[in-house]
């Protein structure tokens, strides 16, 4: 490693950057951003394969920035290597429309990997990222050797205190030990001090201890010496190519550092954690930096030529890559058309047409559909894998014959390993797997799915919300969708979920009726790349409804809400379901077209869908002029008045529920044919 100079010079910039930066605007945290800035300068101009012209390169090294608070540890890093970003751009942050915001925003700001915010979140996804590149490594490339395919690259990360103490990161990291992901090496900034001040107030485990027993190596390099603080960057870059030779375990660097060195007073406190330093502590940085404290945003003209050299850099790199990558596409043709169409975002062109096709008159649980609907599927496209939080048997996600995505130390007499298997087994993490989908999916080009129960949607919120935010495509499969779920009793009936669940912005929530509307969601799902959608299933089994003439077809799922019976266009009653409840309807609607009353039924697998279709279409399906209305759906029904208007009812449950099986619930809860019946005459009038 050649380190000059200048290069001291541009890590002393960036830190007064970060001072000056949460100075101008007033709040921040600089005190992270200020001692990691030899770290984060060591990774963006030393080590890391990426090309500042191309943020998206698919053989860049992939960085994450666990530590989102300290957001300015990469933006001084994204505008020293020319990355987009230009010192107005440090200027504005936290301000209105600026391409730095208070924490790194995927897709907002060229060179930001992830969206990282809520600590933990940002370590638990490099997971994903590690696992998926070796999950395309072997889809693509699988005979090259360990270190010269153009798809292997590495995952690095800076973490803090904080996200050490996140349950998600724990998670995860147990499972990145299991999996021995050699590719993730994280980089601990353990400086004991958060908002509170000294860590020891509530953190005094020995984290490296923990992480071993993760299966982690772990190194250890100390700026914190007996003769004073020396900010090594040496023994740092030493122990990351020490970290790169070990492929068989990812490696946690434990760096002992002071926070805000060398500001004079704050330094090592949490008064510059959080706020920014104040006039005089700020000066003082400065005169320690050797830099005017009457100057603002100073930055040499030879420091940002020095940095911006990391563009010629990356065009070498990049060179040495694509004639990898040339000659992989010219030995592997097939491999090489599997990439193109990933690449671009395609389907098979067959996709639709290998989709299962079941009978009415059948019964089904939509759970076992969604089965036999993600192996049809998986035989089409080799991108997809997936699995379940421990509940593979209850969730059917297993791609029979796909393996399992574990090292072949870990046989066991019920799954067989298989390098870069297709099935996911997260162990009972909700929490870890809604994260580890984020770092699949931003990190390569594979489809991937994780399931759970409903109920146990709530431990996987932070990440679907992350999800959402970003406007990522991760699949979720929530199987035991309502109190039909039985035995198990009120804790594991999901209540609230649905309606919980609809209200985050950019969340498709997509509940089939039967089993054919079951495989229409998965294709409507597939198609979307542009945000997450959870499919939400039954246990028990649901008639298959007619799809014969004069019924709505299965495929206007992805229409969100539609016509299923009753073409009338003035019908004097519509009766809106989702899901299991859709069967309540249908058989309403016979009961009460005997008494001569015009009755439309709409299946309404997914409002988001139907929010999002034009108006006149969702008039068409929902007449302005059709008052009487009825929504049922084995849930809360806060929500439901948007689509059944002021003299609607809405037939659901708004408590907890019990343990019985399914039938019985539905009686005593009032979620039956005879309750909607009696529902529709009150808002008829009683006729």
């Amino acid at each position: 490693m050649e380190w000059n100079e200048i290069d001291d010079l541009a890590v002393k910039t960036a830190k007064v950057l970060a001072a000056d930066a949460v100075e101008k605007v007033g709040n921040g945290h600089p005190g992270t951003a200020i001692s990691l800035a030899p770290a984060a300068y060591l990774l963006f101009q030393k080590v890391m394969r990426h090309d500042p012209q191309d943020d998206r390169w698919v053989g860049r090294d992939r960085f994450v920035l666990s530590v989102g608070h300290s957001s300015l540890t990469l933006y001084n890093q994204l505008f020293l290597g020319g990355f987009g970003l230009e010192l107005t751009d440090i200027q504005s942050l936290r301000t209105w429309g600026s391409l730095t915001p208070g924490h790194p925003e995927y897709a907002h700001t060229k060179g930001v990997e992830i969206t990282t915010g809520p600590l933990g979140q940002g370590l638990a996804s490099a997971t994903g990222f590690a696992m998926s590149t070796r999950f395309e490594r072997e889809l693509f490339d699988p005979a090259t050797t360990d270190g010269t395919s153009p798809f292997d690259h590495f995952v690095y990360v800076i973490a803090g205190d904080g996200d050490m103490q996140e349950g998600v990161s724990a998670e995860a990291a147990s499972l990145a030990g299991h999996h021995g992901l050699g590719n993730l090496i994280v980089i601990y900034d353990a400086n004991q001090i958060s908002i509170e001040d000294d860590t020891d107030i509530s953190f005094s485990e020995d984290v490296a201890k923990r992480y071993q027993a993760y299966g982690w190596q772990t190194i250890e390099v100390n700026w914190r010496k007996e003769t004073g603080y020396v900010e090594d960057v040496g023994a740092l870059y030493e122990a990351i190519l020490a970290a790169k030779e070990n492929r068989d375990q990812p490696t946690l660097i434990t760096l002992r550092t002071i926070i805000g060195w060398p500001s004079p007073t704050k330094q090592d406190t949490g008064k510059i954690h959080g706020s920014k330093l104040g006039g005089e502590e700020l000066a003082g940085l400065k005169q320690a930096l050797g830099f005017d404290p009457e100057e603002h945003f100073a930055v040499a003209e030879d420091v940002l030529s020095h940095t911006r050299q990391l563009a010629q850099r990356g065009k070498e790199q990049r060179a040495v890559w694509t004639a990898q990558f040339s000659k992989w596409h010219k030995d592997n043709p097939d491999s090489a058309k599997l990439f193109e169409r990933l690449a671009s975002g395609e389907l098979p062109s067959d996709l639709a047409s290998s989709l299962p096709e079941f009978s009415s008159g059948e019964e089904i649980a939509t759970r076992a559909a969604s089965g036999k609907v993600i192996n049809a599927i998986a035989a089409k496209m080799p991108e997809l894998w997936g699995g379940s939080a421990d509940l593979a048997e209850s969730n059917n996600t297993t791609i029979e014959g796909g393996g399992s995505f574990v090292p072949a130390k870990w046989q066991t007499k019920a799954w067989t390993p298989k390098t870069a298997g297709r099935i996911l087994h997260f162990g009972i993490r909700e929490h870890a797997m809604g994260a580890i989908l984020n770092g699949i999916t931003l990190s390569g080009h594979s489809r991937v799915f994780g399931g759970t129960f409903l109920v146990f949607s709530d431990y996987m919120r932070p990440s679907v919300r992350l999800a959402a935010l970003m406007g990522i495509a991760p699949i979720y499969v929530w199987t035991h969708d309502s109190v039909a779920l039985g035995e198990d009793g009120p804790t594991h009936q999901p209540i609230e979920h649905l309606n919980a669940l609809r209200l985050i912005p950019n969340l498709d929530i997509v509940r089939p009726a039967d089993a054919n509307e079951t495989s229409q969601a998965w294709l409507q799902v597939l198609k979307n790349k542009n945000n997450p959608a959870g499919i939400v299933l039954t246990r028990q089994g649901l008639p298959v409804l007619d799809r014969s003439e004069g019924f709505g077809q299965a495929d206007q799922v992805s229409k969100g809400a539609y016509v299923y019976a009753g073409q009338d266009s003035k019908p004097d009653l519509i009766l809106i379901a989702s899901g299991s409840e859709v069967q309540f309807a249908v058989e309403a609607r016979l009961i009460l077209e005997a008494g001569g009353i015009s009755v439309r039924v709409v299946s309404a697998p997914c409002l988001e869908w139907f929010d999002s279709q034009p108006q006149e279409y969702q008039d068409s399906v929902l007449p302005k002029q059709v008052k009487a209305r009825v929504s049922i759906e084995a849930g809360v029904t806060d929500g439901w008045r948007k689509y059944v208007g002021d003299n609607g009812q809405s037939i659901g449950i708004n408590h907890f529920g019990s343990s019985a099986d399914y039938k019985t619930l539905f009686t005593e809860f009032g979620i039956t044919t005879n309750k909607v019946v009696e529902a529709a005459k009150r808002v008829l009038g009683g006729n």
